[in-house]
């Protein structure tokens, strides 16, 4: 079992290491494997075979990689008496023993009366030990000994095959044996990179003939930017000794990798680590280089004739247009009935309650209910605004952000969680802040009533960032195909749209007759809408949880108990001495590090999905499924997303939906953008759309079409089986 250990180790490291500052490997430095261990056998008699070692300078085997077998009917063979070797300290394989000079070792043997002679198949690996520090694999090869009369001597042989290696390392037809020596790694692998897009470079390693690159030993990493997984093309299955069976490439290979987090013009610092091998020579060890590739700002580098070759299907089809790039009115329009809508989305719904108070504390004047609703128009316009030129900003650097991309940051959501719940308190009555009943803390508080109006437009506007309502994302696709000026006004719309309700009620006074009277019923509907709030702030924690694992959902809850004690000694200490002042900022102090704690935390690996009826999302998997003929339905959504949620809950997670599935032979991928993903941005990037939900149909033969934001059992009906979509 020790062995079979070393065996597996070693052949998984495929080479010590190369120290820092080695220099890559000449051509006449190394040698052959059998050049640098020589090996002649002889019978001694019928029971013992003798083998002679002839090991050249600057090469040593290890012990306990010689191994003798046979194929030969009814012959067995016994123990194989090897002496004992230099002892040595290996860097990854601790205490083993090691051949420098000649050495001699007896293998037993038993065979027929009537055999003249057996075959044995001798394996042994050896490095080589200076500079360059090269370690072969595992080679095998074949001797055939005569065996003496009971009374006669025995005879000398050498090995019958010289690429017994092939053996082992099962060598592909097509790509013969170089005879020549090993090249130096650069000239065996060149590594290239360049940029196809804003968001993606295509990697290419070149091999001459008879060199091979492991997939599975290939990564790439960024020190300034966000990889995707790497698109692999197909490449041909090798039965490894050293990696059992796995995939190869010979000759060329070009990988697409998606690119996030870099603006056009900037050089993307990208480091690959890569190993190969020469068919029945020397296997290189894990090599590491690195390119500074700058990303383009268009569409790509058409002059490249090796780019549109290594791009997916999916990636070559033509954008859809954005709707209605011919009409900026209806785009505003658009925008203005989108913002509309927010209103009825349950993410608003909780905020929106609380400027239905306000408005209600205001009644007895109709001027100081136009001053709310001014004020609570100015904080969403103004927070439109900037959200809009953030996220303009943003994609014309060539970010792929979008609508509700701040909620991929669990730090964010924890904040906006502590903000729910201390609304949620003040609402119940465990602390007033102030005078307006919207204000967000205890700094607004101190000021009059226009600052909690303003905030809790603020407010309204950050917690509809998971909502997309109907209109509103083709009116956002129309602003970012657009120009800056335009993308504003776009924004602006929507905010309109979203302050409209309370527009209306504060200037039409027939509107605002219609609110009832205030009166002492105010105070329990207060304390009613704390539980719309708490349970804004139980499905944010859930939404944290899927993002940094039940490590966020503690942290999150002991920070939510502590901002509690705060407020609450907060509110004691408007009758008290300035102790519980004190005791109350202590406890805000101490609700901050659960913050930085999660903020800390790993990303949470995916859940795998136990459903058969959903693939995970894989651009690669993607084209797979297109190029075999199959119809593929693409769900891009986020925990974050209620529209995605109830989108889910009424159409895609019901029987209707998995049969209509089966009867189209349709294949359900399922994207979950809740945290950042380099391959969904650049999937929504294709399909111009700034944010979730995103559904795309790719029906048999056909490119993407993408469905409204909002689904019915209808319009999947229409979409899969052909008929034109509402």
């Amino acid at each position: 079992m020790k062995f079979l250990r070393l065996g597996l180790l070693l052949t998984a490291l495929a080479c010590l290491s190369v120290a820092p500052g080695a220099r890559a490997a000449e051509a006449d430095e190394l040698l052959l494997v059998e050049q640098a261990y020589r090996l002649e056998a002889k019978a001694l008699d019928r029971e013992t075979i003798r083998l002679d070692w002839k090991i050249a300078k600057d090469y040593y085997l290890y012990r306990e990689r010689i191994k003798a077998t046979t194929s030969d009917a009814n012959v067995t063979l016994g123990a194989h008496d090897l002496p004992a070797g230099e002892k040595k300290h290996d860097e990854f394989l601790g205490d083993v023993e090691v051949y420098h000079q000649d050495f001699s070792s007896t293998q037993k043997l038993t065979a027929p009366a009537d055999a003249a002679q057996v075959t044995l198949a001798v394996r042994y690996q050896g490095c080589h030990e200076v500079t360059p520090k090269i370690c072969y694999p595992p080679h095998t090869v074949k001797l055939t000994v005569s065996l003496p009369a009971a009374s006669g001597g025995g005879a000398s042989v050498l090995p019958v095959s010289g690429n017994g290696a092939n053996l082992i390392t099962g060598a592909s037809s097509g790509n013969a044996l170089d005879p020549g020596e090993p090249l130096p790694v650069d000239k065996a692998y060149v590594f290239e990179a360049i940029a196809t897009s804003p968001n993606e470079v295509l990697v290419r390693f070149t091999m001459p003939k008879g060199y091979y690159l492991y997939r599975d030993k290939t990564s790439f990493r960024a020190s300034n930017a966000t990889l995707g997984a790497p698109r692999w093309p197909e490449g041909k299955q090798h039965e490894d000794a050293s990696f059992g069976k796995t995939t190869v490439y010979f000759d060329q290979v070009e990988v697409p990798v998606a690119v996030s987090g870099l603006a056009a013009g900037q050089a993307l610092k990208l480091t690959s680590t890569f190993q190969g091998c020469l068919e029945g020579s020397v296997c290189y060890p894990p090599t590491t280089r690195s390119l500074d590739v700058t990303m383009t700002s268009g569409g790509g580098t058409a002059g490249n004739a090796a780019a549109p070759a290594a791009m997916d299907s999916a990636q070559q089809q033509a954008r859809p247009e954005a709707p209605g790039t011919g009409s900026l009115f209806a785009a505003l329009f658009a925008a203005l009935l989108g913002g509309l809508i927010l209103n009825l989305m349950p993410c608003v719904l909780p905020v929106l309650s609380l400027k239905a108070i306000s408005i209600l504390e205001g009644g007895e004047s109709p001027e100081k209910a136009r001053t709310h609703v001014l004020w609570y128009t100015a904080g969403v316009m103004i927070s439109f605004a900037a959200v809009g030129l953030a996220v303009i900003a943003l994609r014309q650097a060539g970010l792929a952000y979008g609508w509700g991309y701040q909620l991929q940051q669990p730090l964010i959501v924890a904040i906006l969680v502590y903000v729910i719940v201390a609304i949620g308190l003040s609402l119940s009555g465990v602390v007033q802040f102030g005078v307006g009943l919207t204000n967000a803390g205890q700094g607004l508080a101190s000021r009059s009533g226009p600052a909690g109006d303003f905030f809790t437009g603020v407010l309204a506007v950050v917690v509809a960032s998971p909502c997309t309502a109907p209109f509103m994302g083709s009116a956002l696709a129309f602003a970012f195909a657009s120009s800056t000026v335009v993308a504003f006004l776009v924004f602006i719309a929507l905010g309109l749209g979203l302050a409209l309700p309370f527009l209306l009620i504060g200037f039409v006074p027939a509107l605002g007759r219609l609110l009832p009277r205030p009166g002492a019923w105010m105070e329990t509907l207060k304390q009613l809408l704390a539980f719309p709030m708490y349970l804004t702030a139980a499905w944010l924690i859930w939404v944290l949880g899927n993002q940094r694992g039940v490590d966020a959902i503690g942290l999150v809850l002991v920070g939510v108990i502590v901002l509690g004690l705060a407020l609450w000694w907060f509110e004691r200490s408007r009758y008290g001495n300035g102790a519980w002042r004190a005791l109350a900022l202590v406890a805000l102090l101490l609700a901050l590090p659960p913050l930085y704690a999660i903020s800390r935390l790993e990303r949470q690996a995916a859940a795998q999905t136990n459903n058969a009826d959903q693939v995970a999302f894989n651009p690669a998997k993607l084209d797979e499924l297109r190029k075999s003929g199959k119809a593929v339905f693409i769900d891009v959504g986020a925990d974050w997303c209620t529209t995605c949620k109830v989108n889910e809950r009424a159409v895609l997670h019901t029987d209707a939906f998995r049969d209509l599935l089966k009867r189209t032979d349709t294949v359900f991928m399922v994207a979950d953008w809740t945290n950042p993903d380099p391959d969904i941005e650049a999937f929504l990037a294709k399909f111009r759309a700034v944010g979730v939900p995103l559904y795309v149909v790719f029906r048999k033969g056909e490119e993407g079409r993408a469905l409204p934001t909002v689904l019915t059992h209808g319009i999947v009906r229409e979409a899969l089986e052909g008929k034109t979509a509402p």
